[in-house]
């Protein structure tokens, strides 16, 4: 639940960054949920900010401790905003894939020895909020490779 662990040390305008990118005529990526929750029709929650809408997502995901859900909100920012950030990161580390899709996850794995200086570069070219957020997803995506886990874990 590495995600969740991401989630929850990010602040809220980090949050609210993420769910404004996702943004789609008006709707955020979980005001369906945050409608529900809060007994809404699906369209009376664009009467609410967009801010109030993010943080009752952040809310939800992290009360539930839902890292499917939270997997793919942080998956669909990243592929949205840097998927160039995840090529580079599967080129880098060995991972075949066709423009950051990978056919099967088991058996396409990053190289231990391939990934501080993957790291290091994906630094040096994008932000280093959205490298830490990505490699929380790498960790929980491939456990068998610690190594991923351990670089995610010592950026703090």
């Amino acid at each position: 639940m590495k995600v969740i662990e991401e989630l929850k040390k990010m602040d809220e305008a980090r949050f609210l960054g993420i769910y404004l990118a996702l943004e789609n005529q008006g709707f955020g990526p979980m005001d369906g949920e945050v409608a529900r929750v809060m007994k809404f029709r699906p369209h009376a929650i664009k009467k609410l900010p967009m801010e109030q809408r993010a943080k009752r997502a952040r809310t939800l995901l992290t009360s539930s401790s839902n890292a499917e859900l939270t997997y793919e909100l942080f998956g669909s920012y990243i592929m949205k905003k840097c998927r160039t950030l995840v090529t580079d990161f599967l080129d880098a580390t060995g991972v075949e894939h066709k423009d950051g899709m990978i056919d099967s996850v088991d058996n396409a794995q990053p190289s231990a020895d391939k990934l501080s200086n993957a790291i290091s570069e994906l630094d040096q070219k994008y932000d280093k909020g959205d490298v830490t957020l990505y490699l929380s997803m790498c960790a929980e995506q491939w456990p068998q490779v610690p190594e991923v886990e351990s670089l995610w874990r010592l950026r703090g």
